[in-house]
Order: structure tokens, then C-alpha cells, then sequence
């Protein structure tokens, strides 16, 4: 209200750099986390400076910092620039348009990826290998996973998908996870099976399936449960048709040992 009534000379000019100083201070008070986040979780960190020139994935963030807030204010291509930037210089690769909360710790980092419409949350460790990736095409919708609060990622695992990962959760090495994880869970293993050759039939257009994996690609777990099902019923049928079988021997054995004929009068034609 004063500064509505004041007249426009004497309105303070100070409110501008105000929240300028508000900002930088909150900026410096996130990477004061980060930096804790790291010492608390890697005993190989001796101090925050340290930290600062040594360590790749605190180094991302800081590259994905700036690219984030340059995608937001719609420059774009400044935006994916200085994520390429990051990427050379730390080999660890976020899109500017993912959002990551605060104290995210990328351990060693080499060969990270995450994507453009995934999703990570607070206190969350990340090590290497790891991609948060989709497997659609479509653009503009939600193609990348959303994670949790304090979840840790292991090395190498994939995370393909736009489905969420669970507070808490906990991602194995070489995991392969591509359906929602609930709160808490452990996600361990991963195992190629045969899907048998790709068909070689020409089509109207190439059709190119991110990471390898499209929808339509069957279950190999559910299709040899289908099998043995399929085996179960037919084995079934058979024991049916033998049991009648047999049914039918143990009556005609029965009828000379209770004197009845083939007539069914009781006694044996002559």
C-alpha cells in the first residue's frame, strides 16, 4: 500500500535486486545440499572442494542448471548447447527439459542419460551406466520414467518407460525395469531371451523401435507359461480318453467273473 500511494519518484528501487540476491542465495543454498548430499554418501570425498573441481556428477548438475533454467525461458537451442557442453566435459548427458530435484548424487556418472520428460527426485543416487530412456516416439507426450524420492539407481540399470519408480526403491545392477515400481521395492536381474527372428516380410514405411523395444513384443515369460498350459490341457485330455479306456477293460473283465454273458441273460451261450 505504501509503495501504491508513494508518488513514483519515491518509490524504492531496491526490490528488483531484492529478489535477485533472493535467488542467487537460494541457487548457492542448493548447491551447498548437493555438495553435502555428496560428502554424505561418497567416504572418497575429503572436502567441498573437492567436490567442486572433482567430482563429474555435481559438475553435470551444475551445466544442467543453467540448461534447465535456459529451456524454461523458452532459448532453446542455448539451452541444448550447454547440455552438450556438460556432456563433453563430464560424459554424463541430461536434457535440459528434465527435472531433477535437490541433492540428486551422480556417483562417477560416466555414461548417464537421462531424458527430456523424465523426472527425478530429492535425494535420489545415481551411478553409472545408468539411462533413464523412452521407448515412444511421440512427441511432446511422456516418454521418460519418473523417480521417486530416495531412490538409488544402480550401475548399468535401465529404466525404460513412462511409468513412476517408487519412493524408496531400489534399482539392481543390470536391471532392466520397464513397468511401474512400487514404494520400497527391489528391482534385481536381467535376462535376454529369444524372441525368434524378425519377420522379413518388406513393409510400407521402416519402422525403427527405440532401445529395441516395442509394444507388441510378446512376454517370452508369459508365452512359456501359455506353452505349459497348452501342454497341461492336452496331457488332461489324454489321461481323460485312457481313463475311459480303461474304464471300459475293467468292465468286460468283469462280466465272466459274474457269470454274464454276452447276451446279458446270465448265462454263457453254448
Amino acid at each position: 500500500m505504501f509503495l501504491r500511494a508513494a508518488p513514483r519518484e519515491a518509490r524504492p528501487r531496491a526490490a528488483a535486486p531484492s529478489l535477485a540476491y533472493i535467488g542467487i542465495a537460494m541457487l548457492l543454498k542448493n548447491l551447498r545440499e548437493e555438495i553435502d548430499a555428496t560428502l554424505a554418501r561418497d567416504p572418497a570425498a575429503r572436502s567441498r572442494l573437492e567436490v567442486i573441481l572433482c567430482y563429474p556428477g555435481f559438475q553435470a548438475l551444475l551445466y544442467y542448471r543453467l540448461a534447465h533454467w535456459l529451456w524454461e525461458h523458452r532459448w532453446l537451442l542455448a539451452g541444448r548447447f550447454v547440455s552438450h557442453i556438460g556432456r563433453v566435459m563430464t560424459g554424463i548427458e541430461i536434457h535440459p527439459g528434465a527435472r531433477i530435484g535437490r541433492r540428486v548424487f551422480i556417483d562417477h556418472g560416466m555414461g548417464v542419460v537421462i531424458g527430456e520428460t523424465a523426472e527425478v527426485g530429492d535425494d535420489c543416487t545415481i551411478y553409472q551406466g545408468v539411462t533413464l530412456g523412452g521407448t515412444k516416439l511421440t512427441r511432446g507426450a511422456k516418454r521418460h520414467p519418473t523417480i521417486g524420492n530416495d531412490v538409488i539407481v544402480s550401475a548399468h540399470a535401465q529404466v525404460l518407460g513412462p511409468f513412476r519408480v517408487g519412493d524408496g526403491a531400489r534399482i539392481g545392477p543390470l536391471a532392466l525395469v520397464q513397468a511401474a515400481v512400487p514404494d520400497g521395492a527391489r528391482m534385481v536381474g536381467m535376462r535376454a531371451r529369444s524372441l525368434g527372428a524378425r519377420p522379413t516380410e518388406a513393409t510400407s514405411e521402416p519402422v525403427f523401435q527405440p532401445y529395441g523395444i516395442g509394444e507388441d513384443i510378446p512376454d517370452p515369460v508369459a508365452r512359456a507359461l501359455n506353452g505349459l498350459l497348452d501342454e497341461v490341457t492336452s496331457l488332461k485330455a489324454r489321461i481323460a480318453v485312457l481313463e475311459r479306456q480303461g474304464a471300459t477293460l475293467a468292465s468286460d473283465e468283469e462280466r465272466p467273473r459274474l457269470g454274464i454273458g454276452a447276451s446279458g441273460n446270465g448265462a454263457e451261450d453254448d
